[in-house]
C-alpha cells in the first residue's frame, strides 16, 4: 500500500529530468563594451553643455535578444545560441553615451534638465546584425540631432561593417562590438564640443 502511495511522487521525480519548459538558455550572453569607457571617479559638470541621448527605435528584427542574420533583401534568420544580455538598442545607447562623454567632454543626461535645453540625440538603429552574403557585422544608425539652443534638426546616417570569420555565437559578439564602437565614435565626433 505504501508503494502505491509513493508511485506518483517517484514518477514525477524521474520525469522531471526529461521535461523542459521553454528553450534552454545559451551558455553565455552577449554584451557591448565601450572602447572609450568613462573614467572611474570622473566628475562632470554642465559647463561644457549637456547632451540628452534617447534609446533609439528599432525595427522588429532587432527588437529581440537574438542576433539577426540577413541572407537576402527579404530573408532574416537568427544566429543559433547567440543572445544579448538586454535589448541591443539599450546597449548601443550606453555605448554612444560613453563615446560622447569621453570624446567631447560634454555631460550626457538621461532626461532633459530643467532650464537647460542642451543638445538632443535620437534616431533609429536600422541594422544591428550580420549580412551572410558579405560575412560582415553591420551597424546602421540614422541619427537625429537638435543642437544646443537651435530649432534646427539635423539627420545623418552612420554605418560600420566589420568582417566575421564565421557566423556563429562566438564570433558575432566581437564583430558587432567593434562596429558599434566605430559608429558611436563617429556620432560623438559629429555632435562635437
Amino acid at each position: 500500500m505504501k508503494a502505491i502511495a509513493f508511485a506518483p511522487a517517484l514518477l514525477a521525480l524521474t520525469l522531471g529530468g526529461c521535461l523542459r519548459f521553454g528553450e534552454q538558455p545559451p551558455s553565455s550572453l552577449l554584451t557591448l563594451t565601450s572602447a572609450q569607457p568613462v573614467a572611474v571617479g570622473q566628475t562632470q559638470s554642465a559647463t561644457t553643455g549637456t547632451v540628452t541621448i534617447a534609446v533609439p527605435t528599432v525595427p522588429q528584427e532587432i527588437s529581440t535578444l537574438r542576433v539577426p542574420v540577413r541572407s537576402s533583401e527579404t530573408e532574416v534568420a537568427y544566429v543559433k545560441d547567440a543572445r544579448w544580455v538586454e535589448p541591443p538598442q539599450r546597449l548601443f545607447a550606453r555605448l554612444v553615451s560613453d563615446a560622447v562623454t569621453t570624446r567631447t567632454g560634454r555631460l550626457v543626461v538621461a532626461n532633459r534638465l530643467l532650464g537647460d535645453p542642451g543638445a538632443s540625440l535620437s534616431g533609429e538603429l536600422r541594422s544591428f546584425g550580420l549580412d551572410s552574403q558579405t560575412s560582415n557585422a553591420v551597424v546602421i544608425f540614422d541619427a537625429t540631432l537638435q543642437r544646443d539652443g537651435t530649432a534646427t534638426i539635423q539627420k545623418r546616417r552612420f554605418e560600420a561593417r566589420v568582417p566575421v570569420p564565421a557566423i556563429d555565437a562566438t564570433t558575432v559578439g566581437p564583430a558587432l562590438n567593434q562596429a558599434a564602437n566605430q559608429v558611436a565614435a563617429e556620432v560623438a565626433d559629429w555632435i562635437g564640443r
